[in-house]
C-alpha cells in the first residue's frame, strides 16, 4: 500500500482557467475528486504573475498533490502561451505557463489549450470525436481513436454572414441574439462542424452548452465541466 506521501505525488491539482472563472480541483490518480471544484472570477485586467499567484494560493488550501495540469483559453505550445483572446493583458502572450505556475506552486506543470484539456475528458477514445466548449467564446478539440490532434482555432474562423464561430455563438452573441436565434445558430453550427470534420461523435461542453434545449442527434451529446479538471489526470498520462 503507498504511503500517503507517495499516494499525494499521483494527486493531481487540475485548473481550468476561462474567460469568466478559473476552476480549480485536486484528483487522484483514477480521477476521482478528493474536494469540491474551488472557484474565483477571471481578474481579466490583471498581469499573467499576479494570476497565477491567485490560483497557488488558493491551492495551498487544497489536498496535497504532486503535479498541476491547467487548461488555458488560447493556444498554448510547449507550456507557451501563443494566443489569449479572452484574457485580454497583454503578459500572457509569449508567457512561459509551465515554468511560471510550477514556480508559484512549486510542482510540475502541464498546460494546454482548455477546450484540449476538457476533451481528455470527455473522450471515449473510438474514430473521430470533437470536442467544442460554448462560453466566452468557443473552443474546440479532434480526437481520433483517443489521440489529440493539433489545435484548430475554429472559434476564429467564418461561420455564416462572415462573422466567425466566436461573433455567432460566443456570450456576447447570445446575450445580444437572444435564446432562440442562439439555439438555431448552435443547430446550424453542429451541421457545419459535421460536414467539416466528419465526426463520429460531437462532445459539447463550456458554461452556455446546458442552455441547449433542443433535440441533439444520437452522435452529439452535452458533457459537464467537470470533464476538463478529469482531462487534467489524462494529460499527464500522454507522453511527451
Amino acid at each position: 500500500m503507498p504511503s500517503p506521501t507517495q499516494a499525494s505525488a499521483s494527486n493531481t491539482l487540475a485548473v481550468d482557467i476561462g474567460g469568466s472563472g478559473i476552476k480549480c480541483r485536486v484528483l487522484d490518480a483514477q480521477a476521482q475528486p478528493l474536494c469540491e471544484r474551488a472557484r474565483f472570477d477571471t481578474p481579466l485586467e490583471e498581469p499573467a504573475l499576479e494570476v497565477l499567484a491567485r490560483i497557488a494560493a488558493l491551492a495551498r488550501d487544497l489536498p496535497a498533490h504532486g503535479r498541476v495540469a491547467v487548461g488555458f483559453p488560447g493556444v498554448v505550445r510547449a507550456g507557451r502561451v501563443i494566443t489569449s483572446p479572452n484574457l485580454p493583458h497583454p503578459t500572457w502572450v509569449g508567457f512561459d505557463l509551465d515554468t511560471e505556475l510550477g514556480r508559484a506552486c512549486g510542482k510540475p506543470v502541464r498546460s494546454i489549450n482548455d477546450a484540449d484539456l476538457q476533451g481528455l475528458g470527455a473522450i471515449e477514445g473510438r474514430g473521430v470525436e470533437l470536442v467544442i466548449t460554448l462560453g466566452t467564446g468557443l473552443g474546440s478539440a479532434l480526437f481520433e481513436d483517443g489521440r489529440l490532434g493539433p489545435h484548430l482555432e475554429l472559434a476564429h474562423h467564418v461561420f455564416e454572414r462572415d462573422r466567425t464561430y466566436n461573433q455567432r455563438l460566443g456570450e456576447a452573441a447570445r446575450k445580444r441574439c437572444g435564446k432562440q436565434k442562439w439555439q438555431r445558430r448552435v443547430r446550424r453550427a453542429i451541421d457545419s462542424l459535421r460536414v467539416l470534420t466528419t465526426f463520429d461523435q460531437l462532445h459539447i461542453g463550456g458554461g452556455n452548452a446546458q442552455r441547449i434545449d433542443f433535440e441533439l442527434p444520437p452522435d452529439v451529446r452535452v458533457v459537464s465541466n467537470d470533464t476538463a479538471l478529469v482531462g487534467g489526470v489524462r494529460l499527464w498520462e500522454l507522453r511527451r
